[in-house]
């Protein structure tokens, strides 16, 4: 009963699908815990850890647990990945934050990047950020894929240690979602910020916004040629 009950918002349901079944789960910044308690509804995973930096949450989430049968969860009060040792999880994940707070929360876990765990990253903003301390920190993206959710399209990203090198363009319009079916329109929001930006730094008299107008045009053009290539791989006739 307690199954059918458990509904997951689409941006969860993508990262819950991307878990490999027996998984030892840590899901930070958990809030009511629905990852965590679904994954262990559905017998996905052999151990899931709920963390969160506020009591408020954390109580949400341990009513949640007791509401559905799942007092397995481990409902932890702790700043990111601070009260969590590496051994406990193999399955990172963290999501429904700005990107630099995931960004932030990594730094302070260096373990993260030892090869021995996945994670599963979801930024709600910034996630340029994100890309680029990954690709600076010794972190790279597997695959990315994208979800809409009240009119926002935010990339879930499966991340283990690694090298990449990312252009300008990678870092604001996605890395690996040539085919993904949202990708059009992830680049279209992206080009529209940067379209205006550009306009509104060519309003300025200031020569230093005109110089960043510049190499915001850059990164714009590298932006439509990217939506080029998707409308070419992905539209007949094209």
């Amino acid at each position: 009963m307690a199954k059918r009950e458990m509904e997951l918002s689409p941006r969860l349901r993508l990262l819950a699908d991307w878990v490999r079944p027996g998984s030892k789960v840590a899901d930070v910044g958990t809030d009511h815990a629905y990852l965590p308690v679904w994954l262990v509804l559905h017998g996905r995973v052999s151990s899931a850890i709920a963390s969160d930096l506020r009591k408020g949450p954390i109580q949400r989430a341990r009513e949640n647990c007791r509401r559905h049968g799942t007092d397995g969860v481990d409902c932890r009060l702790c700043d990111g990945l601070s009260g969590i040792e590496p051994e406990e999880a193999d399955t990172v994940i963290i999501a429904g934050m700005g990107g630099e707070n995931i960004a932030a929360i990594l730094a302070a876990a260096p373990w993260t990047k030892d090869g021995a765990h996945t994670l599963l990253l979801q930024p709600m903003s910034r996630d340029a950020v994100l890309r680029r301390f990954l690709a600076e920190n010794g972190y790279v993206i597997l695959r990315e894929a994208l979800t809409c959710e009240r009119g926002s399209y935010l990339p879930v990203m499966e991340v283990t240690a690694g090298e990449m090198k990312l252009t300008e363009g990678e870092l604001y319009g996605g890395v690996k979602m040539l085919h993904d079916p949202l990708g059009d329109r992830y680049l279209i929001q992206a080009i529209l910020r940067f379209q205006s930006a550009v306009a509104g730094l060519n309003r300025s008299s200031s020569p230093m916004d005109r110089e960043k107008a510049d190499g915001l045009r850059d990164i714009l053009t590298q932006l439509m040629n990217m939506r080029e290539e998707w409308r070419h791989a992905n539209c007949a006739g094209n």
